[in-house]
């Protein structure tokens, strides 16, 4: 979703819309609000992560805890929202701690050194040698965006940048030659097979028996149909283009 760090883990359960599948990310970098995307292979394992977040409010209710900290004046004009299922840290630390400026105990979030330490380890098992931080996954979500095609104001409103050249250092990945143009032969298409295929001028291609040589590539490369029945296995006519 392209949340840093601390968003993440301060992240509440209301904030999170299954329906709609967004997150709204409350007082990010810059004081500032934001939404971005739930992924929807995310859904499954997030809501039976929340079922088990639930049953943990639960016991510490009938403890007689449940509460965490509520921002800004908002515990003192709400004073019970901070016990609401809402209000509660979708991913909680795991045992209560007293809160040093009220001395109230309560159940905050988890310590961010907690995530560091779970991407590691996962890192490690999966036999990635490179440095991996919790960082590197925002990195990664801005730049399979890019190469997705989506423009990058849309990138920059996702990941919270203030200013868009920011946003624009992620383009430097996709430079895959000079100023990222791709040349027109990487566009030719080679079939194995004999059944016509569709392109993307509604015409079709005959598909080739055997991968083509360079210069034949250009030869036979628009072998383009006038028209297609596909009641039959070959276009009725068609024409070489040279």
């Amino acid at each position: 979703s392209g949340l840093r760090l601390m968003e993440c883990v301060r992240l509440r359960v209301k904030d999170v819309d299954f329906r709609l599948n967004q997150i709204i990310v409350r007082d990010g970098k810059g004081a500032r609000d934001r939404v971005s995307v739930l992924p929807e292979n995310a859904k499954p394992g997030l809501k039976e992560h929340l079922q088990k977040v639930k049953l943990l409010h639960q016991d510490d209710l009938a403890k007689g805890y449940g509460r965490v900290y509520l921002p800004g004046a908002l515990g003192r004009k709400y004073p019970d929202a901070n016990r609401e299922w809402g209000w509660q840290y979708v991913f909680p630390s795991k045992s209560l701690s007293r809160d040093p400026r009220t001395g109230e105990i309560r159940r905050h979030h988890i310590n961010e050194s907690t995530l560091h330490k779970a991407v590691k380890k996962a890192a490690r098992l999966a036999g990635i040698n490179k440095p991996v931080s919790s960082h590197t996954f925002r990195h990664s979500f801005a730049t399979h965006l890019l190469e997705d095609g989506y423009d990058i104001r849309t990138v920059q409103e996702l990941l919270g940048h203030q200013d868009v050249s920011t946003t624009m250092i992620y383009t430097h990945v996709l430079k895959k030659g000079p100023k990222a143009v791709k040349s027109p032969l990487d566009t030719v298409y080679i079939f194995v097979g004999l059944r016509p295929v569709f392109s993307n001028s509604n015409r079709c291609r005959h598909a080739l028996v055997k991968p083509l040589s360079l210069p034949q590539t250009f030869i036979y490369k628009h072998l383009l149909c006038d028209r297609y029945d596909p009641r039959k296995q070959y276009p009725q006519s068609c024409q070489t283009k040279k």
